[in-house]
């Protein structure tokens, strides 16, 4: 399956609230918007890919319901990044002030807010350029922490704000220290 990318501008530029109804009126198809305004088209996952994304969200919600200190997101949930990107990572973190400070309608919509932790995994239709350019954007834009999780090659990119990308070879599990204390995400599921 293949991702389409669509350039609507000069033509066309959509405010929020017209890619929030073209989401809702086309439910069975993923969109997320770059920041130059591009509409991305992103087909569903296989079979294999969705277990893994369960697999990270499980983890990462045990997690959650035992540290108290935010909440967990799976890949549906879109945020609108600061520089006016709308992003859905397979995962992603917010503390729960940050979240408490937004109105029930933004909760309700897309979050117009970079998640603090953000978890890509690569899927079989996915570029790893592209992917990596989308990791280094939510770092651009607030992240503190992000994974991009290389199953066929078995690596794990490790993104931080002012550091370089940190790769991992074939590890057993991943820290999410200081962001996600005490959270350890266990690959075994994963890979």
């Amino acid at each position: 399956m293949t991702t389409y990318t669509v350039n609507l501008k000069p033509a066309l530029e959509l405010t929020d609230e017209q890619f929030w109804q073209i989401c809702v009126a086309n439910r069975d198809l993923k969109f997320e918007r770059s920041a130059a305004g591009e509409l991305i088209i992103m087909p569903p996952t296989g079979g294999t890919t969705g277990n893994r994304n369960s697999r990270l969200n499980q983890q990462l919600c045990n997690w959650a319901d035992q540290d108290g200190m935010g909440l967990i997101f799976d890949s549906s949930t879109g945020f609108k990044l600061p520089n006016g990107a709308d992003r859905s990572p397979d995962a992603a973190w917010v503390r729960q002030e940050r979240w408490d400070a937004l109105t029930t309608e933004q909760q309700d919509r897309f979050v117009p807010l970079c998640p603090d932790f953000v978890v890509e995994i690569l899927s079989p239709s996915d570029r790893l350029q592209t992917t990596q350019a989308k990791m280094q954007e939510y770092i651009d834009n607030g992240t503190q922490l992000g994974w991009l999780i290389n199953r066929k090659e078995q690596q794990v990119e490790i993104y931080r704000p002012g550091q370089t990308v940190e790769v991992l070879d074939a590890p057993q599990s991943v820290a999410g220290e200081p962001v996600l204390p005490g959270f350890r995400l266990n690959l075994g599921s994963i890979w």
